[in-house]
């Protein structure tokens, strides 16, 4: 899929052909496709009828249903997708948000949604912003117009705009982000206690010196990574957590490792896997021995992160079924039901050979 001026991308299938007006049966039926004309012109019906009737209305008199059926198959017709969209005013299809297609997070995201809505009979269209908070509202809006709802992953977004936004989508889901309003229901993961979860397993390993290297300051899940530290340091008075200004991709946490070392720390904590990995890399290019000297833990527990050497102690998170519960949602939604409360998953900690005891106050590289 393109990430240029189009980064739309469908799944789950392609769309048909619109039905096309044509002259009478006789004349053409060896030279196009039959259409909805042709099929009410041989049952002597109208045409509402018949689109009635291929839609699966009950209204219609059985008599006259089975005249169209019977027409419909000695002309070899059926409805087209597009078509039988036209007639019901729906297109099977929802749209997707996402801030960077190319974290495999957001993969886990799709496959659940996109799985769940097949079962549904929807496809997903796919929309990345390529980490552009101003092109997410673009985006929204632009493929709200193609779909019949959407789902929204917008962590940076203010939240003034998203407000204003969402009176624009309904229905709209939010994953990994609230709104405060009922109207667009939440499925999310609770970033404050893995991250509290996280501090704690260090804090055991006797790690009093720590660095969080951050995510995107207007994110909102980077806030509240940052309120589980702020807690932490309430209730730990002899722990030291630096804050450093870092990223949410492989290359920032590769750039953020002479600050790192530079702060003494014997711990850290990436925004993500992805940081995580990042930062690894360039301590393993300067022979800094992991967790020997320092400790690593990331957050997400991409597929990669267990095959790192040392493998990578992490929050893993439940990414498919995040995404099948937001088509849940969703699927309420579009049927005119309520939605239910916002669901909030719990990370597990996997704690992997990143981490391990804090090293001596004397301890060299």
């Amino acid at each position: 899929m393109t990430r240029a001026n189009n980064r739309l991308a469908h799944h789950g299938g392609t769309a048909g052909t619109a039905e096309q007006n044509g002259p009478d049966v006789a004349s053409s039926s060896h030279t196009r496709p039959q259409t909805i004309a042709d099929v009410a012109a041989r049952a002597g019906v109208s045409l509402a009828t018949v689109s009635r009737v291929m839609n699966g209305n009950p209204s219609v008199d059985e008599v006259l249903a089975e005249k169209v059926r019977a027409a419909a198959e000695e002309l070899n017709y059926s409805a087209s997708p597009l078509a039988r969209s036209l007639v019901l005013g729906k297109t099977n299809t929802i749209a997707v948000v996402v801030p960077d297609l190319s974290n495999p997070t957001f993969h886990g995201v799709l496959r659940g949604l996109s799985r769940a809505a097949a079962r549904d009979g929807y496809h997903i269209l796919i929309a990345d912003s390529a980490e552009s908070v101003a092109e997410e509202q673009i985006l929204a809006l632009e493929t709200r117009r193609r779909c019949d709802g959407i789902v929204l992953c917008a962590p940076r977004m203010a939240e003034a705009d998203l407000a204003r936004l969402l009176t624009g989508l309904k229905p709209v889901v939010l994953v990994n982000r609230e709104a405060g309003s009922a109207s667009a229901p939440v499925v999310a993961a609770d970033y404050r206690t893995a991250l509290s979860e996280l501090l704690d397993l260090l804090y055991g390993y006797g790690h009093r010196s720590l660095v969080y290297l951050a995510g995107a300051p207007q994110s909102a899940s980077n806030a509240r990574r940052l309120a589980a530290v702020r807690d932490f340091l309430d209730d730990h008075p002899d722990t030291a957590i630096q804050v450093l200004p870092c990223g949410v991709n492989f290359a920032d946490g590769y750039e953020a490792a002479e600050r790192v070392l530079a702060s003494s720390a014997t711990g850290v904590l990436a925004f993500n896997d992805l940081v995580a990995m990042g930062l690894m890399s360039a301590l393993s290019e300067r022979g800094v021995s992991v967790p020997g000297y320092i400790s690593v833990v990331g957050f997400d527990d991409i597929p990669f992160a267990r095959y790192m050497t040392p493998a990578l102690t992490t929050a893993s998170v439940p990414v498919t079924e995040l995404g099948e519960q937001a088509w849940h949602r969703m699927w309420d939604l579009l049927n005119g039901r309520s939605p239910g409360h916002a669901i909030f998953f719990r990370p597990r900690i996997e704690s992997r050979g990143s981490t391990g005891p804090a090293r001596a106050a004397e301890a060299v590289r």
